[in-house]
């Protein structure tokens, strides 16, 4: 029920993405990548990604603005949790809600919520499990 809710929100380009989930062999990821980017005013601003999932906390309002981002368009889902491949590669900034991503082949998940700029690689399928409703922006490259 929740994956139809959920296409009735994507684009009709992207539906087609949806895949069933099959059982893969799970590896455990330990890599988690800090990337340093230096911002405004010589503060610095923490990026992470982990299994491809790249996630900046709070990034400056003049880097949404650079972006584009508030006119990018809006999605929202509730609470809910269904398979999804990227068939490209996606940006989104989180307005609110919390979100738990599972990349296939994978044991373990990466979180993130309102206020995170997030970045999905082309080609990664993976298991969206939203904990709290999401409304986000989104682009599709």
């Amino acid at each position: 029920m929740a994956c139809s809710a959920v296409l009735r929100h994507q684009p009709s380009v992207h539906s087609s993405s949806i895949i069933s989930k099959t059982n893969t062999t799970r590896r455990s990821s330990s890599s988690l990548r800090l990337v340093t980017r230096a911002a405004a005013g010589n503060t610095e601003k923490m990026a992470t990604e982990k299994m491809g999932i790249k996630i900046e906390k709070n990034p400056d309002e003049s880097k949404l603005t650079s972006l584009g981002v508030r006119a990018w368009p809006k999605w929202g889902c509730p609470p809910s949790k269904f398979p999804w491949t990227y068939a490209s590669k996606e940006t989104c900034f989180l307005l609110k809600g919390k979100v738990k991503v599972t990349p296939d082949g994978y044991d373990e998940f990466v979180e993130f919520g309102a206020g995170d700029l997030v970045e999905f690689p082309k080609g990664m399928k993976c298991t969206w499990d939203v904990t709290e409703t999401v409304d986000k922006h989104y682009k599709f490259e």
